[in-house]
């Protein structure tokens, strides 16, 4: 009896001695960093440098979203800012992340200084590489989908002495290839001609649509993708035009994430009437009936309960638009509707990295943050507007010949331009003067989740935070409701309010800044109470009626963006369109939207407002929602919706 305690007993210090070890050892594991920023520093009118800088932040990424799938182990630099004179965007948050008491305090970081040493050091984590095809551009997205899945490392075809493969494949540390997507001598095994290899059918007639039903085939319908989980960038078209936007926005640092969470990877047009100007022979169509296919299937595993998380957005300075050499024939704006349109019939919606600060590195570090269950924020009471003066005894909102308004702060829809922005506008030394409504949507923390908990944290009295477009992510909702089109499938809505109310309750929020309505249909009552059950405090439409009280929610329409940079002709805008809604008989409750405005532009804006029109005021959140139900209340000629 003795014998064995005194056993049990060393056995359990020795495990207790063994476990705390390994603790200890994983605290000193350093950070590896490594700076690619010389990929974004290339002359892109060298064809070399363009293919080296593609292929190493191409295979770079992809091995970070490997390396961290488990744990935060592989940094990047990658990202320098546009606003504050180059200043590194990834050490500005790495910084941050290793201040005092923050997360990574403790962790040393250990410079890696070239590829082949980054290959050395993360060898385990690489079963081989997927070779993929130069002249089919697709397969650049189909290798970072076989990437998550098989845990292969995606290099482009590349017989030159300074490639990746090269390096890599034919010397260097010769990594095996396991998978190949094109013939090994070279030649294309996706032609648009005959059957699609590997499978039971017919080519679709363009090599780039038939790569990626083959993806399909053997990679989504199989389950081997999570479903839940896509990413629209672009893919190796780039090379042939990398000066159409900044050189960072081929995105290929984003897709660490991603492949992190075995995401499937497109990049293909949305409009049935036009052939894409990356593939000009296809039939037209083809492009959108195999992204329905694609979506269809990822729906099926993973999608419909869950939502499908998308990353990326359409590509409109390269492809499938008016602009620029893009080649299509529908405007960007619509382009981003139309693409909306359609993923929200599969129940996807988009984590927005549109071209302008579309970049962001190290979302699969990021992704293992510790978050708080909940960050409370307070709304307000009828008695507090009535001690503030807002409202009469009698409990009716209290005018005085006064005008209210709110602007939304955005946007914050995609976690790129969060990452990017907040360097500047959220530390401008004079947030905290006026009230802002920061509109920021809640399923940024799943990329951005470090950035989330800062600005919460450190946020003042006037900072108040309600969801940007359209919920936690950005859909068409109407596409949402029943009769469904596109797809026919059975009504997302509910799908659609698990998902908000999870990430509402965790960031405490019960508005909904703005719902754009683009080429989708219109709230019906279903989607309007599907809104009214995690969003009970507003919402703010595009369209539909100009004023509404949908059972005790706000509906409040859109009016104007606000966007002249001298804040004197914003507040002149803004008069007008107070003006212009007076006379066209709507109360005095006002929303105007902004894009990625400081701090000092609200307050400088303000101060202009005031000497303009004394009589207009600029409310937080809580009190315009809760002062504008109240009047609905008491108003219901308005309550009953006005167009």
């Amino acid at each position: 009896m003795r014998v064995g305690f005194f056993m049990r007993y060393a056995a359990l210090t020795f495990f207790m001695f063994c476990s705390s070890s390994i603790v200890f050892a994983a605290s000193l594991e350093p950070i590896y960093l490594y700076d690619i920023r010389y990929a974004m520093r290339i002359n892109a009118n060298d064809t070399a440098q363009v293919k080296i800088a593609w292929d190493h932040c191409h295979a770079v990424a992809a091995l970070q979203g490997l390396v961290n799938r488990d744990a935060p182990r592989l940094y990047l630099l990658a990202i320098d800012s546009q606003h504050q004179r180059g200043r590194c965007v990834d050490q500005y948050w790495l910084d941050y992340l290793q201040a005092q008491n923050n997360w990574q305090q403790n962790r040393p970081t250990q410079p890696i200084q070239n590829m082949e040493e980054l290959i050395k050091t993360f060898r385990s984590h690489i079963q081989g590489v997927v070779v993929y095809d130069p002249k089919v551009a697709s397969t650049s997205n189909v290798a970072s989908t076989i990437t998550g899945t098989e845990s292969l490392l995606p290099v482009r075809y590349d017989t030159e002495p300074d490639s990746l493969y090269t390096k890599l494949v034919l010397n260097g540390p010769k990594l095996p290839v396991k998978m190949w997507l094109l013939k090994s001598d070279g030649s294309s095994l996706f032609t648009g001609e005959g059957m699609i290899p590997g499978t039971n059918r017919k080519s679709t007639g363009s090599a780039k649509c038939d790569a990626y039903l083959w993806m399909k085939q053997h990679y989504m319908d199989n389950g081997k993708c999570n479903g839940s989980f896509g990413a629209y960038y672009l893919d190796q078209y780039w090379i042939g035009r990398p000066r159409l936007a900044p050189l960072n926005h081929h995105c290929l640092t984003n897709h660490d994430y991603f492949i992190a969470n075995k995401a499937f990877f497109f990049d293909l047009g949305v409009w049935a009437d036009e052939v894409p100007v990356d593939d000009p022979q296809q039939t037209p169509g083809t492009d959108l009936e195999t992204l329905k296919e694609l979506l269809l299937s990822a729906y099926y595993h993973g999608g419909r309960d869950n939502m499908i998380h998308i990353g990326g957005f359409v590509p409109w300075a390269h492809k499938y638009t008016t602009h620029g050499a893009a080649g299509g024939t529908h405007d960007p704006v619509p382009s981003e509707w139309e693409y909306g349109r359609v993923i929200s019939a599969y129940n996807g919606y988009m984590d927005a990295d549109a071209i302008g600060y579309g970049a962001m590195a190290n979302a699969s570090f990021y992704m293992h943050f510790p978050l708080k269950e909940q960050y409370p924020q307070k709304w307000t009471s009828q008695v507090e507007l009535m001690v503030k003066g807002y409202l009469t005894n009698d409990g009716k909102v209290d005018f005085k010949g006064r005008d209210f308004i709110i602007f939304y702060v955005g946007d914050y829809d995609c976690a790129a331009w969060l990452y990017q922005r907040m360097m500047d506008i959220w530390d401008d030394p004079n947030r905290g003067k006026v009230p802002m409504m920061w509109a920021i949507g809640p399923h940024l923390a799943r990329r951005a989740p470090m950035a989330m908990h800062f600005i919460r944290t450190t946020a003042t009295l006037d900072d108040y935070f309600v969801a940007a477009d359209n919920g936690s992510g950005y859909c068409e909702p109407g596409m949402l409701q029943e009769p469904r089109g596109i797809s026919g499938l059975p009504s997302g809505l509910d799908a659609w309010a698990r998902h908000c109310k999870r990430d509402y309750s965790q960031w405490d929020l019960t508005v909904t800044g703005f719902i754009i309505y683009g080429n989708g249909p219109k709230l019906n009552q279903a989607g309007l109470d599907c809104y009214a059950s995690f969003s009970p405090n507003g919402i703010v439409p595009s369209g539909g009626y100009a004023e509404l009280l949908h059972g005790n929610m706000p509906v409040l329409r859109f009016d104007h963006d606000v966007m002249e940079s001298n804040p004197a002709d914003a507040a002149r805008h803004v008069l007008q369109r107070i003006e212009f809604r007076r006379k066209h008989g709507h109360p005095p409750f006002h929303w105007f939207r902004n894009i990625l405005k400081t701090p000092t532009w609200y307050g400088n804006v303000n101060d202009e407002l005031k000497k303009q029109n004394p009589n207009v005021e600029l409310l937080d959140a809580p009190t315009f929602f809760e002062l504008y139900r109240i009047f609905l209340q008491n108003h219901t000629e308005f309550a009953k919706g006005k167009p």
